[in-house]
């Protein structure tokens, strides 16, 4: 597939979703971003801000099988990557996959769900694939993970782990909506004089798969890969973080980043790229230090400080190598 093409199915895909979220454009470029490099993305917002719509809606218009899992305390890991049950007619045990064998799974509330059931994910969103009684089952590409959770209500929840927060590609947040946005919810809702939106198939799931995979193509400069890891080496060596970013980090600025150029129209990464999809992809995976929780400062505000003082290599300098 060429980049124009992409271009122009991206545009699409976002002008039908936004039928559904009304003034998001930015977040939901975000959303399509982590898509297009085969990743998973965590929305933390609060309730009612159209996040289990997002990713239904994006379901919808990229005609991806669709499951949604409601996290909470009394989940099991069986619930969500299925169990051996006996058969007793063929006197054997008989495979039944649970909601985790889909093309996009919605985990509702994460972090309402304990430990050992939040990592029954990891192996699916690493290896794509999932483990059971060992025996191994691959999961139909594009496996695709959004998980949501509440900023304010912690009580009774039990946060994810550093090492699960890593395997999201990116984080993001709708916010409230404008009055003139809001308004137009309501205008849209006594149009359709119904609950559901249906929204039209854009693309299929060859096509979904053709697109991540022209991502491939967008040329990264020496300079521009030297700037992520510069970028990402900048939140470790921080007097802010306890923790700094993983590799996994670079590889998300390198991703993103292609996707950000190619819905641009360009075949090539710009420093401007990067910048752009830098607090979404680093922030999550920063610990800080505890004493900056009572300064009130948050892995957002440490990633802009990074983007501010790490030198950004001369944009004219890979424009004229890339011609």
């Amino acid at each position: 597939m060429q980049l124009a093409e992409l271009q122009r199915l991206s545009s699409e895909v976002l002008d039908e979703v936004e039928k559904a979220i009304v003034g998001k454009r930015d977040a939901l470029e975000l959303v399509l971003l982590g898509f297009l490099a085969d990743g998973h993305v965590l929305l933390e917002d609060f309730p009612g801000l159209a996040k289990t719509l997002a990713a239904r809606s994006f379901a919808q218009v990229l005609s991806m099988r669709f499951a949604r899992i409601q996290f909470t305390p009394d989940l099991m890991p069986s619930d969500v990557t299925g169990s051996s049950i006996w058969n007793q007619r063929d006197g054997d045990f008989e495979f039944r996959p649970g909601p985790i064998f889909t093309n996009l799974l919605l985990s509702d509330e994460i972090n309402r769900a304990p430990p050992k059931t939040q990592a029954a994910l990891l192996e699916a969103m690493q290896e794509r694939q999932v483990t059971i009684e060992g025996e191994t089952h691959g999961l139909e590409p594009p496996f695709l993970v959004i998980a949501t959770q509440n900023p304010i209500e912690y009580e009774g929840t039990y946060p994810l782990p550093e090492a699960q927060l890593d395997r999201f590609l990116l984080r993001t947040a709708f916010g409230y909506p404008s009055r003139e946005g809001e308004v137009t919810v309501l205008a849209r809702r006594i149009e359709r004089s119904s609950e559901d939106v249906v929204l039209r198939p854009v693309v299929d799931r060859d096509t979904l798969l053709a697109m991540q995979s022209a991502i491939e193509s967008v040329y990264v400069a020496t300079s521009v890969q030297e700037y992520c890891v510069d970028l990402v080496a900048a939140t470790r060596e921080s007097t802010s973080t306890a923790v700094g970013a993983s590799p996994r980090g670079s590889l998300a600025l390198l991703k993103l980043g292609r996707g950000r150029a190619a819905l641009a129209g360009r075949d090539y990464v710009l420093p401007d790229d990067v910048k752009a999809v830098g607090v979404p992809a680093l922030a999550h995976r920063l610990v800080l230090r505890p004493e900056l929780w009572v300064q009130r400062i948050s892995a957002e505000d440490v990633v802009r400080e990074v983007l501010d003082s790490v030198p950004t290599p001369p944009a004219e300098d890979i424009v004229s190598a890339r011609e």
